[in-house]
């Protein structure tokens, strides 16, 4: 789906599992919507059971578009293929540029408790598919929160109001809002028109621009949503509001490569089996 969105469309969650056995919720990336350009894949992970969980997700490649992962409960330990380690906490983020290639595992630091939080994949033009890899990793209090009597905003990804997030996606702008309103309150704002931006619900209810929009919802806004007015329920409401520049190139992909072409996917897989995979360190950039 690489043109403009342009309806909203109400996107049903597919259960799957990930990893070593890991249930996620998906919308991005499932046969109602298989890609939202730039974004590739959109999972939602919540359990309190560690049965659910405790797997997590062994050591697996990437190649050709940059991993998100925002926590919002738990803790997860990544280490890669060149070393790098981190430990991605409540509340923080962690951006992984793939590119040419890494290897990686996502491994919960914790035997009970809630584990909740996001991963998304956003694509890579075909002239950066395969650039060194890089890594990022910020806790919580990297992140910027504008404050008004009616929400709480945090800012991952790109600007908002004054604040600036610490994570920037030069390739495709996008922009990644936590935002938290209160019962009743209202949300609005303005995203770029040429962008392909959606809304997920994962607290409480609300309308937006007068259709209900449930719990653990997701919204692919259309061009007519551009302004999105979005109204809390009873219990108030938190939702991610997420908006990004289509790439517009061919989308080729084979589970965890994301390439233009078969023949790049055929040649991934051929690096993969062959032990020729990791072509450059994946270096960290900067890290809070």
């Amino acid at each position: 789906m690489n043109a403009r969105n342009s309806q909203t469309r109400f996107i049903p969650a597919m259960m799957t599992r990930e990893g070593a056995g890991v249930t996620v919720n998906r919308t991005i990336g499932t046969p109602a919507l298989r890609n939202y350009d730039p974004f590739i894949m959109l999972d939602f992970f919540g359990n309190d059971n560690p049965d659910e969980y405790i797997a997590g997700f062994p050591s697996h490649p990437h190649r050709g578009f940059n991993t998100f992962t925002y926590m919002l409960d738990g803790h997860i330990e990544h280490k890669d293929s060149m070393g790098n380690t981190g430990n991605l906490g409540p509340g923080g983020a962690q951006w992984m540029k793939a590119a040419s290639g890494v290897i990686h595992s996502e491994m919960p630091k914790q035997e009970n408790g809630l584990m909740r939080g996001f991963q998304l994949w956003i694509n890579l033009p075909a002239a950066n598919k395969m650039d060194t890899p890089e890594y990022q990793e910020y806790d919580s209090t990297a992140f910027p929160i504008v404050e008004t009597v009616d929400y709480q905003a945090k800012i991952i990804m790109g600007k908002f109001a004054e604040a600036s997030a610490p994570i920037v996606d030069d390739n495709t702008n996008v922009s990644y809002f936590d935002i938290q309103l209160k019962p009743g309150k209202r949300f609005s704002h303005t995203l770029p028109e040429e962008n392909n931006s959606f809304l997920y619900v994962f607290e409480g209810d609300g309308k937006l621009n007068s259709q209900n929009v449930p719990l653990n919802t997701f919204v692919a806004l259309g061009a007519e949503d551009n302004t999105p007015e979005f109204i809390a329920g009873e219990q108030g409401a938190r939702f991610l509001i997420v908006s990004g520049k289509p790439i517009n190139e061919p989308i080729v992909q084979y589970g965890p490569f994301v390439m233009n072409t078969r023949e790049e996917i055929d040649e991934a897989m051929r690096d993969f089996q062959s032990n020729n995979f990791v072509r450059y360190k994946a270096w960290i950039k900067n890290k809070n």
